[in-house]
């Protein structure tokens, strides 16, 4: 679904990418994780077209090129950035509908609605509230309820774990399994390596705008190179 070759990203007099190469398929999960600062977010925000880019990006075969980002969005390539960034002075309903609108989304919300309030109940029962007053947690999952709204092919989510307590992650990461299941196909950007590589297909390590090991999640898991480099970080630890 996702291709990428080649790509270099320069911003601020910083290259943040390296000759990055990798491909998400459909209906999959991948994994990308790193340590802060390895140029994760520099990926995602490259596939969104926020950034300018060197290399090739395809999605679903077609390249990308130049196209901006907000001709990506409404072909279907959605991101839930990091740290939420959710409008504190609109409502819980009223961000899910700037999703929609944002994307160019047509016709009756009502299916996405129910979607999005059966995967987080707790955004249909605070609906009125503004959203700037909900939980670290809530905000989260309204990020990518919002998302939702915007019915992405494929769905990137930069750090969905950043600041959140272990009983709220298992719920947002119930929930990217459950989207998958039903066929989504999801770039988990997380900084939180044995999470992804629990929750993932297959993945990728990225270091100093490089990537240095992918492969199945399972097998990256398994590494002892991977577990003593990783797992054992402060941050980085399910």
């Amino acid at each position: 679904m996702l291709e990428i070759r080649n790509l270099d990203v320069h911003y601020r007099g910083i290259q943040a990418l390296r000759g990055v190469s990798l491909h998400v398929k459909q209906g999959e999960i991948f994994a990308l994780i790193g340590p802060n600062g390895a140029g994760k977010s520099s990926l995602v925000n490259a596939l969104s077209g926020l950034v300018p880019t060197g290399g090739e990006i395809r999605f679903e075969g077609q390249p990308l090129g130049r196209m901006p980002a907000h001709l990506r969005s409404r072909a279907g390539i959605i991101q839930v950035p990091e740290g939420r960034r959710v409008i504190a002075p609109l409502s819980v309903a009223e961000n899910l509908e700037l999703g929609r609108q944002a994307a160019g989304v047509r016709g009756s919300d009502a299916k996405d609605l129910e979607r999005v309030h059966a995967l987080f109940p707790v955004l249909k029962d605070r609906r009125h509230q503004l959203s700037g007053s909900l939980s670290g947690g809530q905000q989260q999952m309204l990020a990518i309820g919002r998302a939702l709204m915007a019915r992405p092919r494929v769905l990137m989510l930069d750090e969905p774990s950043l600041g959140l307590a272990p009983v709220i992650i298992k719920e947002v990461f119930r929930a990217l399994v459950q989207l998958n299941r039903e066929g989504m196909t999801i770039l988990l950007v997380e900084q939180n390596a044995r999470l992804a590589l629990q929750t993932a297909h297959r993945a990728a390590v990225l270091e100093q705008g490089r990537i240095v090991h992918e492969g199945m999640a399972s097998e990256l898991a398994n590494d002892p190179v991977i577990a003593d480099h990783y797992f054992g970080r402060a941050g980085l630890i399910a």
